[in-house]
């Protein structure tokens, strides 16, 4: 009897989960329900599943509306009407187009419109009216007995009791952004959109038993089905599953040759057993359309990196989708692919930032609009982000918003009790559609059979369900993934043939490996602008770790992780990796399964490990525990019972108790951090590359860095590197920069985007006119040419942009103002009426500063090219430098240091207080690392960027220096003049 019922899918708008709402249903004594969000079908396979837990009968459909306003009710009679609905909704939402008050074209849905205004008289075969119950009185005078058949009982469902009533009302005010005394009744739903008992339902439309027949005949006639978990990609890449087969096994062994040269048995072995594998789960397809993404990306000059456990496979690394070699990392492929795993394998596909939005834009043409979609994902509440929604539909002011969100209720405050009371309730809530990271699905049916889409702002079509609903049902994501790092590699390689003439082959991974100049540059930690290794905690993880070969490297992209780190096993790593007779292992089973890593855990393959050889647990049950701790797994009430079973497993093998727990201890704090060993591997392959590009082209990687908008610090610092190649490095130029920095005759000019208030269009116009007539002659011909305003003409000047005259910036700006006053020299937009003598004025001397250079770049550019410590009002020469450290550990010195990065934390152990890590530059820019603990923290607080005067003491950890401090104090600026 109930053909509307909306879960909390409807966003701000529905209360229940999908859960909650099917038993909602069971306790109404529904035999059947049907599921109809607004405007979405988010949920409808997670809905059918539960229905078919608890028995009873899912049907499927969609309320529609125009804003606010309800137009018809759409309900899907098989799943062909289903992927009618969802085609519909697509086709409008797609293109943001309001959907008709008639909808056409669903020949297999019913739909079901509103009392007021429908005349059944008008109505097709498919159509049908809903009454709702305060209604039925209205149906007196109808042509029942002429159109009886074509009107059914509407009993909306949007809320369980009064109290979500009231949660509803809330989340209305939040999404119209009113106060709750402000909403509109024609925003709200009806006070009886509840589960009304059938068995009164029923009661209450005894007088018209023709409605009760025809809503019951309209939902027994609906028939939705759903095969979980039953394989729905691309069935072939080729022309059958045959020919991928073929087309694979030529594929992997041509790519054999190439990664190991000819007779390698080992090898040659591991790609016919997986082969094997391969086929008999029925993946090969999966494996050739990944293949071609990369095949597609390296035509088109585009880097990329392959990640994921999909560098467990040999067959992924001979075909170039990885650059890992499984063999070398002892890497195991039944982690990625066993013959009891049902899910396709796990393929990342990371690609530059810039190149990304083409290669999507090629899977969605290679392989059809209707059969590619994004993969969506649902934002949801958290509870401080629901109480600061609350506070305001409260009309609370800011100041006192922020106090709440901050957890500090006021006791006895009645307000203050309902925000918290329903901050708890909406807490977990989706709040709106958004698009998974990387996600895309690529379906054998067209995709509107699982999903309706949607266009969001990036520009592809994105579906309505999220990845654990596509995995339910056996639709499986390849993830194109966008990263930076990459744009660097791509931008470096580019310079690099165009100044040297060289093409690097970034992916001969073995030569790179066994090179003592990368060696030393790892183990020097002098990684800045290298993907994943450049931040300071990374760089003192190196040092500490002196690191200086790739699989070390592995290990170090693994444990500098928060899931080691703040579990305390990064440390106890380092000291075993340094004193590896200098330790005892936790247990027996920790040292047989875990040798390779010192008894410590690292990789989610350990936990695997000891999960499985510790914990008793089976394998299938130690890998959903790896799937939870890396975020793959919805629910917490599997991970409850494995851990349940953990130490009961224990207990019944007579491990000791204090072990089990510290052992599930290390578990637990892997939760949502840990890397697969295969991903910390794959890293370390785009660190090497980048390793090699910052050792041989130093100059070419830096630009490349700064082009692509940095990495871990800001774009000045990159510009401090650059300069610590030796190469000179000027300001903008109009005549010599692009828009990005760039190289010219052993120069390297900034770009012209660095410059703050100048505007896209005229630097576009400006290079245009640089291109189509030469370089500009001096400023009166800049301007007559190029005809700025005054105000960004003055930027340029300021900035040095006119250095090329040879005249100072004082006088040029005389000069810019006489001939912006002057507007009878140009015409139009630029034109001149004759050539006009460029005028020579005679000013007198005007002053320069020593410093003002400095302050205008901090101005215009947002920092100053050159020597920052030019600028520090101290005698900075009293002071020691990072280089000096070593020999003062234990002492207290005194220093100062140019503010980089900071980071902070909290103390783990007692009460939690805050702390933080400070990264400096010291007087000869080399990096200042300062530990800043809890009392330090918050009595010298950082206040900003700038110099800090830094006291404390030397401490010294694996041979990496840092300062303790004690008290710290920032240090002014000399002025202007």
């Amino acid at each position: 009897m109930y053909l509307n019922c909306k879960s909390y899918f409807s966003y701000l708008y529905g209360t229940f989960s999908t859960e909650s709402l099917v038993q909602a249903a069971v306790e109404a004594g529904a035999s059947t329900a049907a599921l109809t969000n607004i405007n979405n079908t988010a949920d409808a396979w997670d809905y059918v599943r539960i229905c078919a837990e608890v028995g009873i009968k899912p049907v499927l459909g969609a309320e529609v509306r125009n804003e606010g306003t309800f137009l018809y009710i759409l309900l899907a009679k098989s799943n062909e009407g289903f992927a009618q609905l969802n085609r519909f909704l697509s086709d409008h939402l797609k293109v943001e187009k309001p959907f008709p008050a008639r909808p056409t074209g669903l020949i297999d849905v019913y739909v079901i419109y509103p009392l007021e205004g429908s005349e059944p008289e008008t109505l097709g075969e498919m159509e049908r009216i809903g009454v709702k119950e305060k209604e039925k009185n209205r149906l007196f005078g109808k042509p029942l007995a002429t159109y009886g058949h074509k009107y059914v009982v509407l009993q909306p469902v949007t809320f369980a009791d009064k109290s979500y009533h009231n949660v509803h009302k809330l989340l209305r005010a939040i999404d119209l952004n009113v106060t709750g005394t402000r909403i509109p009744d024609s925003a709200l739903a009806g006070t009886d959109e509840t589960f009304v008992p059938q068995s009164k339902l029923m009661a209450q439309f005894s007088a018209f038993p023709q409605l009760l027949t025809n809503t019951l005949l309209l939902l027994d006639s609906c028939q939705i089905e759903m095969d979980f978990g039953v394989d729905k990609n691309k069935v072939a890449f080729s022309a059958s599953k045959e020919d991928d087969r073929v087309l694979l096994e030529k594929l992997a062994k041509d790519g054999l040759l190439y990664r190991y040269g000819p007779g390698n048995k080992e090898a040659a072995g591991r790609v016919s057993g997986e082969l094997k594998v391969i086929n008999d789960l029925g993946f090969n397809s999966y494996f050739l359309m990944a293949h071609d993404l990369v095949r597609y990306a390296s035509s088109r000059g585009f880097y990329y990196v392959g990640r994921g456990s999909g560098a467990n496979s040999i067959v992924s690394f001979c075909m170039k989708i990885t650059d890992v070699d499984p063999i070398e990392l002892d890497l195991y492929f039944e982690r990625f692919l066993n013959s009891s795993r049902t899910s396709p394998p796990d393929f990342d596909m990371d690609f530059s930032h810039r190149d990304r939005d083409e290669v999507i834009d090629y899977v969605f043409k290679r392989y059809g609009k209707d059969h590619v979609v994004l993969l969506g994902m649902h934002t949801t509440f958290k509870f401080r982000a629901a109480v600061r929604e609350l506070g305001k539909v409260f009309g609370l002011p800011k100041a006192e918003i922020d106090m709440l969100a901050e957890g500090r209720f006021q006791a006895g405050d009645r307000i203050h009790a309902l925000i918290l009371h329903f901050g708890r309730l909406i807490q977990g809530f989706p709040k709106n559609h958004s698009i998974h990271p990387g996600g895309i699905l690529i379906s054998e049916k067209p995709i509107y059979y699982y999903t309706s889409v949607t266009m969001p702002p990036k520009g592809f079509p994105t579906a309505h369900i999220d990845m654990f609903v596509a995995e339910r049902i056996g639709l499986h994501k390849l993830d194109v993934l966008s990263q930076r790092g990459l744009g660097h590699i791509k931008e470096a390689i580019e310079l690099i043939r165009l100044r040297h003439g060289k093409d690097v082959d970034i992916h001969n991974m073995a030569a790179l490996k066994n090179d003592p100049r990368i060696a030393a540059q790892i183990k020097s930690a002098d990684t800045i602008g290298c993907f994943y290794i450049e931040s300071p905690s990374m760089r003192q993880v190196l040092k500490k770790l002196q690191c200086s070969d790739y699989l070390t490297l592995v290990a170090a992209s693994s444990i500098i992780r928060p899931g080691v780190g703040e579990s305390g096993m990064m440390q106890q790593y380092i000291h075993r990796f340094r004193n590896p007779h200098d330790f005892k292992y936790l247990h027996p089973v920790m040292e047989e399964q875990l040798r390779e890593t010192y008894g410590v855990m690292i990789y989610q393959e350990d936990v695997i490990r000891i999960g499985h050889f510790y914990g008793g647990l089976t394998l299938a049950e130690a890998d959903v525990l790896r799937r939870a701790m890396s975020g793959k797994y919805q629910g917490t009430k599997e991970m409850d019972a494995l851990e349940r079973r953990f130490f009961e497993n224990c207990a019944q093998m007579g491990r000791p108790a204090d072990i089990t727990k510290e052992v599930w201890r290390q578990i637990k704090s892997f939760a949502g951090y840990s890397f697969s060993k295969a991903h910390s591997a794959s890293y370390a392959v785009e660190s090497y590359q980048s390793l090699f590009l910052k050792t041989y082209y130093p100059v070419e990687f830096m630009i490349a860095v700064i082009n692509n908008w940095g990495g871990f610090y800001n774009r000045q610092i990159y510009f401090h590197e650059l300069k610590r190649t030796g190469i000179q490095v000027e300001p903008p130029c109009v005549n010599r920069s692009l828009v990005q920095t760039s190289i010219a005759n052993g120069i390297v000019y900034m770009g012209l985007e660095f410059i703050h208030k100048l505007e896209g269009k005229l630097i576009e116009k400006i290079l245009q006119e640089r291109y189509a007539a030469g370089p500009f002659r001096g400023l009166q011909d800049f301007m007559e040419r190029i005809d700025p305003s005054i105000e960004q003409i003055s930027v340029l000047i300021k900035t040095g942009a006119f250095r090329f005259t040879g005249k100072a910036k004082k006088y040029l700006l005389w000069e810019a103002n006489f001939m912006g006053a002057n507007t009878q020299l140009r015409v139009g937009q630029g034109g001149k009426l004759f050539e006009e003598p460029t005028e020579e004025f005679e000013l007198p001397q005007l002053p320069h500063y020593p410093l003002e250079d400095y302050y205008t770049e901090i101005e215009l550019l947002g920092f100053p090219l050159g020597n920052i410590y030019d600028l520090l009002d101290d005698d900075v020469s009293v002071y020691p430098g990072a280089a000096e450290l070593p020999s003062c550990v234990g002492q207290q010195v005194v220093t100062i240091g140019y503010l980089v990065t900071s980071k902070d934390t909290v103390t783990k152990k007692g009460v939690k207080q805050r702390m933080f890590f400070g990264c400096f530059l010291d007087k000869e820019g080399q990096w200042l690392d300062t530990v800043h603990f809890p009392a330090a923290a918050a009595r010298y607080p950082l206040q900003g960027e700038g110099f800090y005067r830094l006291h404390g003491k030397v401490i010294e950890e694996f041979g990496v220096y840092t300062i303790a401090v004690e008290q710290m104090e920032k240090v002014g600026i000399k002025p202007f003049r």
